[in-house]
């Protein structure tokens, strides 16, 4: 009897010091993920960590375009002359990939409710933002976190995100939409809601200019299955903003990209082989032509190459909303613009492995 108590205390005991030890591997698996974000770094107030700098040929302070620049495409959406706005809309998308949107039909206060809610969300302490955090070991790239984790041989940028999606309704994982601040889950739906008259007016222009019917291009991105994924991007103030970037050079992998920025300028884009700053226009829609456009048009529209600067004393902040087929679809040059003297510029594939190959900077 008494050997069997003993037993049994050894093996508790046991327990309770491998619980421990677990315990605190867990904790320390937070804390190390606590400090791999930009906002929680710790640096000299006139320098900025190795990994960071940019090399010359990428350092803004040099590649910026200092000049008279053309400024991008600011469309009125709410034009009622149907065929001039089609034409401004496939122009800037042929020429430049990018334009600007005025009177889009969502309301400047649910822009600034939007904006108030990310912002405080980035404000909050470092462990209230871990609530969202991305897990490690996931494959999706929803979550709180920032790319710090990534090759070490890499260059680092100088931005925190949020990424979930906000439609369609079966594709929501609420896990990462933060309930802190309270205001914004409903404030992020009601967005949603404005967001769909916005991409459907987008995608039957985007088709006309292109002489289709005004539902293809739609349908052939997804259809009612486009999910869209809401990124915040938190640029913090960096000591250096000359030597490096927020976000590097790339085109997105979306179908559209539609973008609401801050106050504070940032979004630079590639045009006539200058680095051009996106000029800031109060309430309007930033509207990036990603890959899958770009595939779908064999070529016609392109998708813009950007990428983001940071400032020195002010957070800059934007709220992409990623226009996205389902994995599964397989996305290609649609059949129109195929012929003998116009092959197929790219592959015809599933939107998962295209996405993979790109994350991944993999050859397409």
């Amino acid at each position: 009897m008494l050997v069997t108590q003993v037993s049994l205390y050894i093996v508790g005991s046991l327990f309770c010091f491998v619980e421990k030890l677990r315990n605190k591997k867990i904790a320390f698996r937070m804390e190390f993920d606590r400090v791999q974000t930009i906002a929680s770094l710790s640096f000299d107030k006139e320098a900025i960590p190795e990994e960071f700098i940019m090399p010359e040929k990428e350092q803004p302070a040099i590649t910026t375009f200092r000049g008279l620049a053309p400024e991008i495409p600011a469309i009125d959406l709410s034009d009622p002359d149907q065929e001039k706005l089609v034409g401004l809309i496939a122009d800037a998308s042929k020429e430049w990939g990018i334009f600007q949107v005025i009177n889009h039909g969502i309301p400047s206060d649910l822009i600034a409710e939007l904006q108030g809610a990310g912002k405080k969300f980035f404000e909050l302490p470092q462990e209230e933002k871990e609530v969202c955090a991305r897990p490690r070991d996931s494959e999706s790239i929803e979550g709180y976190g920032s790319k710090l984790l990534n090759d070490p041989q890499e260059k680092k940028t100088w931005v925190d995100h949020l990424f979930h999606r906000i439609w369609p309704p079966p594709s929501i994982n609420y896990q990462f939409w933060p309930e802190n601040p309270p205001s914004y889950r409903e404030v992020n739906k009601e967005y949603a809601k404005y967001m769909r008259d916005v991409v459907d007016k987008l995608f039957t222009t985007l088709s006309l200019g292109l002489g289709l019917e005004g539902h293809v291009l739609k349908e052939a991105a997804g259809g009612e299955q486009i999910e869209y994924m809401l990124k915040i991007n938190y640029y913090p103030p960096c000591p250096r903003p000359d030597l490096t970037l927020g976000v590097e050079a790339h085109t997105d992998l979306s179908a559209i990209t539609i973008l609401v920025p801050n106050e504070v300028p940032g979004l630079q884009i590639f045009k006539d082989d200058h680095w051009i700053e996106a000029k800031y226009i109060p309430d309007a829609l930033i509207i990036h032509i990603g890959d899958q456009i770009e595939i779908l048009s064999n070529g016609k529209y392109k998708a813009v190459l950007h990428r983001t600067t940071v400032a020195k004393d002010r957070a800059r902040m934007s709220w992409p909303v990623f226009l996205e087929p389902p994995g599964e679809l397989v996305v290609g040059p649609l059949p129109e613009f195929i012929n003998k003297d116009n092959p197929p510029k790219f592959k015809t594939k599933k939107f998962k492995d295209y996405m993979y190959c790109k994350l991944n900077k993999l050859p397409q």
